[in-house]
């Protein structure tokens, strides 16, 4: 004959006729039960220290009777609870020291070396010492309005990769709406900022919207500083949440109960979509994990509101939620640097000019796609497009007057420059800079400009017609004829003026000098 056991009411009722001094017989009749099934209930239940005359039979004791009795019970369980009450003092002693669960049950065995079970002690412990379980009761919290999505990374497993066959973890973002219960799972290979955003990317394209209230954790990607009520969050999160229109409300530290909904369907998304799987890739992950969650999660009946998540979140969420994003966004990244002396940093192993007004600071570098943005402190000081990792950007204006055409190897502004002391040395500088050997041939047009500040404009530019008419450029000449020319003039003004004849002047008389050969005055 199969057992068939008593419900609860029925035990109590067996119970409750036998504590007030009705014979077995009886008990059996009146309860309704087999007078061999009430005698085993009976008998478990005085070994677990139930005496007649007892005004009520708690709730407990009756688990520890149900327990006895159900078949490969053991027999012991009245001795196991007085063997604890032997030692009772000692077991509130490490209660009180904060000893719970498997650590008090081995310091019992430790002790008196009688292995307790787990349950069996943890009834005692709240039974016969009162005292209270540290969790405390589970208070139901009332479900917010429609437009809040709770959202937290979990760790799925491990899967083998095709092509290289490497071991890999699969981690993903879960996002739950918390009125409605339709999530949507986001399979990556790490937990970092760009995984994040781009999860919720694809949130809001399967969702239809953007939620106008996002509820995340603590992690490094968005909260850069931990705080109940005034955390402070990443730049590059921040950004992200005022592209898109949405408030972050995130999550204390381990305080998994202020986003109960995404954690409680953390174990069922990891257990009902993963468990089993064999994937192969990343892709083929995100694929079969967007089918899930329309089809199996979606579909289901939910345990705590009975209906369908899609279908409320069609009918009574959908509305609520912000358009949905038309274009990709554009990850920023933001970064510390320091310009130094040479007026420039590095970012992302790519150079950028700095404001030489600026000095020697510290800079907040903030990069996308396309512009690079250097700010001190809140002002923007220099935008610059983005550069390849090892490419060079440097504005002219940036640098400290007298820099810009070295630094920029800038031939042309030198020829200009050229121009203001004559048209000659302009020209001789632009032939001294059309050559092979860009930056060789720069030094010489610096050379050139030198030698129009040191020997005068007029001079230098004469000079430099004269190498012109003999196809000469090589700014050595030049300086040749002009330190020439100088020393020439200060042997003539050097030199004693003519003696002044003296006595009667001859009519025909002429001075020495005028019959030189070539002479101005030489007859013809």
């Amino acid at each position: 004959m199969a057992f068939r056991e008593l419900h609860m009411v029925e035990i109590k009722e067996v119970l409750r006729l036998w504590s007030r001094g009705h014979g077995l017989r009886t008990v059996a009749s009146r309860a309704g039960v087999d007078r061999k099934t009430a005698r085993r209930y009976i008998e478990a239940a005085r070994r677990a220290g139930l005496e007649r005359g007892a005004s009520s039979v708690e709730d407990g004791r009756l688990a520890e009777v149900a327990a006895a009795v159900r078949p490969g019970a053991s027999p012991e369980i009245g001795r196991m609870r007085d063997h604890l009450r032997a030692n009772s003092e000692a077991i509130r002693g490490w209660v009180d020291e904060g000893c719970r669960g498997p650590k008090l049950a081995r310091l019992v065995l430790r002790t008196t070396g009688i292995p307790v079970p787990l349950r069996t002690l943890q009834r005692f412990v709240a039974e016969d010492l009162g005292v209270e379980r540290g969790q405390g009761d589970t208070v139901r919290v009332v479900d917010p309005d429609p437009g809040v999505l709770e959202v937290d990374f979990l760790t799925l497993g491990t899967f083998t990769e095709i092509g290289t066959g490497a071991r890999r973890t699969l981690h993903a973002v879960l996002c739950t709406a918390s009125y409605s219960r339709h999530q949507f799972l986001w399979p990556c290979l790490r937990q970092a900022q760009d995984d994040l955003v781009e999860a919720l990317e694809a949130a809001w394209a399967f969702f239809g919207g953007v939620f106008p209230v996002v509820l995340p954790d603590n992690a490094s990607a968005i909260v850069r500083k931990a705080d109940p009520v005034a955390p402070q969050f990443t730049e590059g999160f921040l950004e992200y949440a005022q592209s898109r229109g949405f408030e972050i409300d995130p999550a204390r530290v381990r305080r998994a109960r202020d986003k109960p909904r995404v954690e409680r369907q953390v174990r069922f998304s990891r257990d009902d979509f993963f468990r089993g799987e064999r994937f192969r890739s990343l892709e083929e992950a995100r694929l079969a994990a967007r089918g899930w969650c329309t089809r199996e999660a979606g579909e289901r009946t939910h345990g705590r509101t009975r209906r369908r998540p899609v279908e409320v979140f069609d009918a009574e969420e959908k509305a609520r939620l912000l358009p949905a994003p038309t274009g990709a966004y554009d990850q920023p990244r933001w970064s510390d640097h320091h310009a130094g002396r040479d007026h420039a940093v590095v970012v992302d192993q790519a150079l950028y000019s700095v404001p030489y007004t600026l000095g020697e600071c510290d800079l907040r570098a903030r990069r996308d796609r396309a512009t690079v943005k250097l700010y001190l402190g809140a002002r923007l000081v220099k935008v610059h497009p983005r550069q390849p990792p090892g490419g060079t950007r440097i504005d002219a204006a940036d640098l400290p007057p007298g820099k810009a055409a070295l630094a920029t190897r800038d031939a042309s502004s030198l020829c200009a420059q050229g121009e203001h002391f004559g048209p000659r040395v302009g020209e001789y500088a632009r032939r001294l800079a059309d050559g092979p050997l860009p930056w060789s041939r720069i030094r010489h047009v610096y050379r050139l400009l030198g030698l129009a500040r040191r020997f005068g404009g007029a001079a230098t530019d004469e000079a430099c017609a004269r190498a012109l008419e003999l196809d000469v450029v090589d700014v050595s000449r030049v300086q040749a004829m002009l330190e020439k020319g100088l020393e020439r003039r200060k042997l003539l003004s050097s030199s004693p003026p003519p003696p002044v004849p003296t006595g009667t002047v001859l009519r025909f008389a002429r001075d020495a000098r005028e019959f030189r050969r070539g002479g101005s005055d030489a007859p013809a």
